[in-house]
């Protein structure tokens, strides 16, 4: 193994002339009468892309979910069902507002919900139910939109991930009650900082835009007059002129994803380093492959293989990331890890599994040294 220890980021956004241009053109000439300019732009160009007919641009995905769960009436005693493997971002508007998350199991081929154990969380108390697809891996859409119909439970779909994936020819954010995307810089598509609501809902649209503008109403005449008690979750307008530049290249940002996401399972396969799997790529989907994501061993909860290689990996200059720990193993939510809640795949799968480096910009190189220090490590 060559001795160069090379500086190798999880992942970083791609960021074009095309990106600079617009913003500068924002910061210069986006005022007063043009203040919004970018933004509008941006909600339609996401809404065309979506083939949903409502967007709202937001701060972030987590306001894009707490006015949205708001806007549903989740509210003090009431439950909300997702999985337990998860960042916290999903969880803290529930309990902003009151209500109190239901963590149940993930699936093991998709690494998302399982809708057998929703339905058996199910309880008088359940208000909605979040769809993440993590990693932008695509939960079981059917299954999730059947159990809501038979219950009447909404199903929010979080999409944070999931820019570019697509489930049954429907994109992933577009098929429930409402859909909440993230534009963090580390994600596929970014603004620096924000978010995005989407909805086919008038009414619920209608709402969660009164309340992204500190509750004044679309037809409010009077100036600084709230009708409610709204939130102030917007996203600026130069930080959506990004976003446009963004969504102009967004086939192609999707597309090296997808592309880094196969070089690692050749890379794998042609070093012969045998683990578990990488992001599932199910039947009647495409995935955006946000994180490229691999399990290396045979899940278990009592594995230290993860954080060993994180450890390995980093002192010849690699920067990978954890899998998400399940919630209920965290400082806040320790109280919710009961039988109903302490999930198998959800514990089992993190220590043996990790996210690879996949920022656009990596090389092929960069590629195989990445995958021959982690079959160094193993051996």
């Amino acid at each position: 193994m060559s001795s160069e220890i090379r500086k190798i980021p999880y992942t970083k956004p791609s960021i074009t002339e095309l990106e600079v241009q617009y913003a500068t053109d924002a910061a210069a000439n986006g005022w007063g009468e043009h203040c919004y300019d970018y933004i509008v732009r941006f909600e339609e160009a996401f809404k065309a892309h979506l083939g949903v007919k409502y967007a709202i641009a937001t701060s972030s995905c987590t306001g894009a979910l707490h006015m949205g769960m708001h806007a549903l009436g989740i509210g003090p005693g009431d439950e909300v069902i997702m999985a337990d493997t998860n960042w916290i971002a999903t969880a803290a508007p529930i309990v902003h507002l009151g209500a109190t998350p239901v963590f149940v199991d993930i699936l093991p081929d998709s690494w998302c919900l399982d809708p057998e154990q929703v339905e058996a969380a199910i309880t008088p108390k359940t208000k909605a139910m979040v769809a993440v697809h993590l990693y932008g891996n695509l939960c079981n859409m059917d299954a999730l939109l059947a159990i809501g119909e038979r219950h009447g439970i909404p199903v929010i779909e979080d999409a944070a991930e999931a820019v570019g994936s697509v489930y049954h020819g429907k994109r992933a954010g577009s098929m429930g009650r409402f859909g909440a995307f993230s534009f963090h810089g580390t994600k596929t598509i970014t603004t620096g900082e924000g978010g995005m609501f989407v909805t086919n809902d008038p009414d619920l649209y209608e709402q969660v835009l009164t309340l992204s503008n500190h509750g004044r109403a679309r037809g409010q005449s009077k100036q600084f007059w709230p009708d409610m008690v709204g939130f102030k979750y917007k996203m600026s307008n130069i930080q959506a002129a990004i976003g446009c530049a963004q969504m102009q290249r967004i086939n192609e940002l999707v597309g090296r994803k997808r592309e880094i996401l196969q070089s690692y399972k050749e890379e794998f396969e042609n070093l012969g380093v045998t683990c578990q799997g990488f992001n599932p790529e199910l039947d009647g989907c495409l995935i955006g492959a946000w994180m490229t994501t691999v399990v290396i061993d045979v899940p278990s909860e009592n594995s230290t293989l993860s954080e060993s290689l994180q450890t390995g990996l980093k002192s010849r200059g690699i920067d990978a990331r954890p899998f998400f720990a399940p919630l209920s193993s965290t400082p806040p939510f320790q109280s919710l890890r009961n039988g109903r809640s302490h999930c198998k795949w959800s514990y089992s799968i993190p220590p043996v599994a990790l996210n690879l480096p996949c920022s656009h910009e990596i090389s092929k190189s960069d590629i195989s040294y990445v995958a021959n220090a982690i079959k160094e490590a193993l051996s």
